[in-house]
């Protein structure tokens, strides 16, 4: 018999939603975080943006669970007070050469069940006067949400239903036994072993260093990860009232393109941009020497942004499953029986829309183990 029914590797928004949502049912469960704090990486660093689903491939996991776990999401705002704006988008196309494809990404998140608005110009302007556009899709349904307020709710759930966090504490080793798995952990120095029946590898940036722990070749599989960094510049004040909600280009390349944000606290920001990473090798300085590129982008929008109003201000970092220049991959959500790993499911290039889907992916993760 196994020490621990079910363990959950990596504390992120992801992670925490499954132990929410498998602790329901499952019983007694372990979450492992090599951190001193759940939710540190890529769940605190990022647009905090509640997609409504527009821009994926229809019929993927990420079409499919932003739908479903926006409309989670918003129910969970509500129910447990978690500070969220349904504050709405606009993607402008500003040129006429922009249009097509600006109609091309409409019909696209018709196919996915989105409720979306085809604008003219002045249309759009009557909503943000100040915005670069020829026209624009309006989203009603896309919001921004407290990340860590969301991840609170996950793991005060997850507790509640008798489960365990272990801080500061990686997985160096994974055994497929008979039945279950021996993993071995550092805990700040100190090796020990413990076995689990059942295993979810949700670390993130990590997560393809887990699945090879556990015996897969990721190359072969295709679960190698690529890095791409993402860093926000904040605007000054006296110019943070320009936009009254979520406004993005239409893509051109890797991204959603650097789009305007506002948080909590007013600010209006944009961001991000998609720089890969050489190596894993994380570092989330923003670099000064970006503003001016930075800038360049914002006007493409925001016309009114010079160089001086913007200053550095946070950066994320995010797994892909494709490299720079190739086409954006769907998430890789799998029970990995057909290789050997019998209760071992892996979660792999979560990438953007991983905060919205959380809900979602929890539920989907649970299909799996049933």
């Amino acid at each position: 018999m196994s020490d621990v029914g079910t363990t959950i590797i990596g504390a992120g928004v992801v992670g925490l939603a499954v132990a929410a949502k498998l602790s329901e049912t499952r019983g007694a469960i372990i979450v492992l975080e090599k951190n001193e704090k759940y939710g540190l990486e890529t769940s605190s660093r990022n647009s905090e943006v509640i997609h409504a689903g527009i821009y994926y491939k229809p019929g993927s996991l990420k079409a499919k669970l932003c739908v479903e776990g926006r409309d989670e999401i918003y129910a969970l705002c509500r129910k447990h007070n978690i500070a969220h704006k349904q504050i709405t988008k606009l993607i402008t196309a500003t040129d006429t050469e922009e249009l097509k494809k600006l109609e091309s990404i409409y019909h696209n998140g018709l196919k996915n069940g989105v409720p979306l608005e085809l604008m003219d110009r002045a249309a759009t302007l009557k909503l943000e006067p100040n915005i670069n556009t020829v026209g624009s899709i309006y989203s009603p349904l896309t919001g921004n949400v407290s990340a860590h307020e969301l991840m609170d709710c996950f793991y005060h759930t997850f507790l509640e239903n008798g489960g365990t966090l272990q801080l500061r504490c990686e997985v160096v080793a994974i055994e497929k036994l008979g039945s279950g798995y021996r993993m071995t952990i550092n805990e700040e120095g100190r090796q020990s072993t413990f076995t689990s029946e059942t295993l979810v590898n949700a670390a993130g940036l990590y997560a393809d260093k887990i699945a090879a722990l556990a015996g897969i070749d990721i190359d072969q599989a295709g679960y190698r990860q690529f890095f791409a960094k993402g860093s926000y510049f904040a605007v000054v004040p006296s110019k943070a009232k320009l936009v009254s909600r979520l406004v993005y280009p239409v893509p051109r390349d890797e991204g959603l393109g650097v789009h305007a944000l506002l948080d909590w606290a007013g600010r209006l920001k944009f961001g991000p941009d998609v720089e890969y990473l050489q190596d894993s090798k994380f570092e989330y300085t923003v670099e000064e020497s970006k503003r001016a590129v930075f800038a360049q982008s914002i006007r493409r929008i925001l016309p009114a942004i010079n160089d001086e109003d913007i200053t550095p201000d946070m950066s994320g970092i995010r797994a892909k499953l494709q490299r720079k220049g190739d086409p954006p991959k769907d998430f890789i959500i799998a029970h990995e029986r057909e290789k050997g790993l019998e209760g071992f499911v892996n979660l792999l290039g979560i990438d953007s829309p991983g905060l919205t889907s959380s809900p979602a992916i929890a539920r989907y993760v649970e299909s799996l183990l049933s």
